[in-house]
C-alpha cells in the first residue's frame, strides 16, 4: 500500500511539476522562457556606446535616471577626446560638464567621472578593475553600474537589475521582490547557468521593448503563452519562436 502511495505520488509530480520556491514557474518553465529569449537575440548587446571598460564605466555612470540614448549622444564627441581616465581627468570637471549638459544631474554626473578618474589612476593604475568590492569604492558607482561593468567588459554572468527588471520580475512573477537586490538574489538563483550570461541584456531589452511599464506589447511576446502576469493586454498568441523539442 505504501509503495502504491509513492508511485502515485510521483506520477502526480511528473504530470504536475512543482514551481521554483518563490516564483509562479516550473524549472522547466524558467528553463523555456530564457531558451526563447536566446533565440529571439542570440548575442544581446547594451546599447550603450563606448570603445574599452573605462567609457563603459563612464557610459553607466551618465545613464543612471537618463536614457541610453541621450547618453550616446552626448557621449559620442566625449569619448572621441577622452577615452582614458587619464585624459578625463586633464578634461576637468567644467570642460566635462560642456559635454553632458543635455544628461539629467549632468553637474554631479561631471564631479563623480573626474573623482572616479582620479581614483582609478591612484588606486588602479588607471585599469578599470574587474572586482565588484573595488568598483563600489569608485565615486558614482554603485551595485548596478558595476554589474553591468563585470558583464559586459568582463564577461561575468552577474545580474544588474535597473527597472525593467524589477518590472518583470514582479508582473509576470519570474523573481518577486521589492528591492532590485532581492529581484537580483532571485534571478541570480533561478536562471538556468546556460542562459545567465545574457540573462540581464535579454531581460532588459525585453522590458524596453516589450513589456513595456504603462501598456505590455503581448501580442509581440515570446514568451506570452508562458507568461503569469495577472493582466495581459491580449489573447495569448502562439509562441513566436520554436519550441522546445
Amino acid at each position: 500500500m505504501k509503495n502504491a502511495k509513492v508511485k502515485l505520488s510521483e506520477a502526480v509530480a511528473r504530470k504536475h511539476p512543482a514551481r521554483v520556491a518563490g516564483t509562479l514557474y516550473t524549472k522547466q518553465e524558467i528553463h523555456e522562457i530564457f531558451r526563447r529569449f536566446s533565440v529571439q537575440r542570440p548575442e544581446p548587446k547594451g546599447e550603450l556606446e563606448h570603445v574599452n571598460a573605462f567609457t563603459l564605466l563612464v557610459a553607466v555612470v551618465l545613464s543612471a535616471q537618463a536614457t541610453d540614448a541621450g547618453v550616446n549622444k552626448a557621449t559620442r564627441t566625449l569619448f572621441k577626446i577622452a577615452d582614458t581616465p587619464e585624459k578625463m581627468l586633464a578634461l576637468g570637471e567644467e570642460t566635462l560638464g560642456g559635454y553632458i549638459r543635455t544628461i539629467g544631474l549632468w553637474r554631479n554626473k561631471a564631479k563623480n567621472v573626474i573623482a572616479l578618474s582620479e581614483a582609478l589612476i591612484r588606486d588602479h593604475g588607471g585599469v578599470v578593475p574587474g572586482d565588484r568590492d573595488a568598483l563600489v569604492k569608485l565615486p558614482g558607482v554603485g551595485r548596478k553600474t558595476a554589474n553591468v561593468v563585470l558583464n559586459m567588459a568582463f564577461g561575468q554572468p552577474t545580474m544588474a537589475v535597473d527597472t525593467h527588471i524589477l518590472r518583470i520580475g514582479n508582473r509576470i512573477g519570474l523573481a518577486p521582490g521589492k528591492t532590485p537586490d532581492q529581484v537580483e538574489k532571485m534571478l541570480l538563483r533561478v536562471v538556468p547557468d546556460e542562459y545567465l550570461l545574457h540573462a540581464h541584456h535579454w531581460l532588459i531589452l525585453h522590458g524596453r521593448y516589450v513589456c513595456k511599464a504603462r501598456k505590455p506589447e503581448c501580442e509581440k511576446c515570446v514568451i506570452a503563452d508562458l507568461c503569469k502576469a495577472a493582466v495581459k493586454t491580449c489573447d495569448i498568441p502562439a509562441p513566436l519562436v520554436p519550441l522546445a523539442a
